[in-house]
């Protein structure tokens, strides 16, 4: 076997074709090909011009990976948007409002439910977004709790020390009270895992309803202030080598975000179009919105499970 080979999930998602777990659904639904030939997991290749790779019988674009330049985008995710590329009732999601690329696509980095909001980060690398979400990198996650119920010391250590959920155990590395007057109380909780609904399942199993669940800060990376909910923002150099040596990957020398003056004032008059178009889009009636779909194969530029 050549040492120039590589996993195809893995050839896929860095070339921003989704992330692997996506690419390995694609794979077991047979929808991938390789010169011809349907794949299957566990297929490697190498990266050359003769080799076709076809996804639902359209080629795919495969770069090498000193060619691509690593972006990460922040999004405040409101509620009511789902996380994931096209629903077929046409409700909003995540990607609606991202700006257009050519060339590549963003991929959401995990998940949130329909009803939380804050924090998602989307990368154009499906490497980097592969290991953020992974468990074994233990990327801390920060949520802003608001909780309905009788909360007591022995609530909190449970919650600290551990309980079972149908999936197995876990627990929040920190619980910090924020506030709130009787059984409406505001806490800050940690996590290091993207399990779905986590942060929900683990107070219900202490007979306590959350009523409000914002993600505020991923690793060291905080919800940006002053951003809107659905605006977005792109990280600068800085900021996305921090998410690479986080998880063990090599710094980024170049970025595309823009620092002269104009360029920024067009991003924020870019970013308040958004957040107005798609809130017009979400107030009509879901017959009537245009396909996800039509938008987001329009490009692209910068969703672990949900909580």
């Amino acid at each position: 076997m050549s040492d120039k080979t590589e996993k195809l999930q893995k050839v896929l998602a860095r070339s921003g074709h989704g992330s692997r777990r996506e690419i390995e659904g694609y794979i077991q639904q047979g929808r991938i090909s390789i010169d011809g030939k349907t794949a299957t997991l566990g297929d490697r290749i190498e990266v050359k011009p003769s080799v076709k790779i076809r996804l639902d019988g359209r080629i795919l674009n495969i770069k090498e990976p000193q060619k691509t330049v690593c972006r990460v985008l922040a999004y405040y995710k409101p509620e009511g948007e789902l996380c994931t590329r096209h629903d077929p009732e046409g409700r909003p999601t995540v990607f609606d409002r991202l700006p257009k690329m050519q060339g590549a696509r963003w991929i959401a980095v995990g998940r949130l439910d329909i009803n939380t909001c804050g924090l998602l980060l989307f990368t154009t690398d499906g490497e980097l977004a592969n290991r953020l979400m992974h468990p074994r990198c233990e990327v801390e996650r920060e949520y802003a709790v608001r909780v309905f119920g009788e909360v007591d010391n022995a609530k909190l250590r449970q919650l600290t020390q551990g309980v079972q959920l149908e999936d197995g155990p876990a627990s929040f590395k920190t619980i910090a009270f924020k506030g709130g007057e009787g059984i409406n109380q505001w806490y800050n909780v940690t996590l290091t895992e993207g399990r779905n609904r986590e942060v929900r399942r683990l107070w219900e199993a202490v007979g306590v309803q959350v009523s409000r669940l914002i993600r505020v800060r991923y690793g060291d990376i905080n919800l940006p202030k002053g951003l809107p909910r659905g605006g977005w923002t792109e990280l600068g150099l800085e900021q996305t080598n921090y998410l690479r040596q986080l998880v063990g990957l090599g710094e980024e020398v170049v970025t595309k975000v823009a620092v002269e003056r104009d360029q920024r004032r067009i991003k924020a008059n870019q970013i308040r179009r958004a957040v107005k178009r798609h809130a017009q889009v979400a107030s009509r009636p879901a017959g009537k919105r245009p396909a996800s779909s039509s938008r987001q194969n329009a490009g692209r530029k910068t969703t672990p499970k949900g909580r």
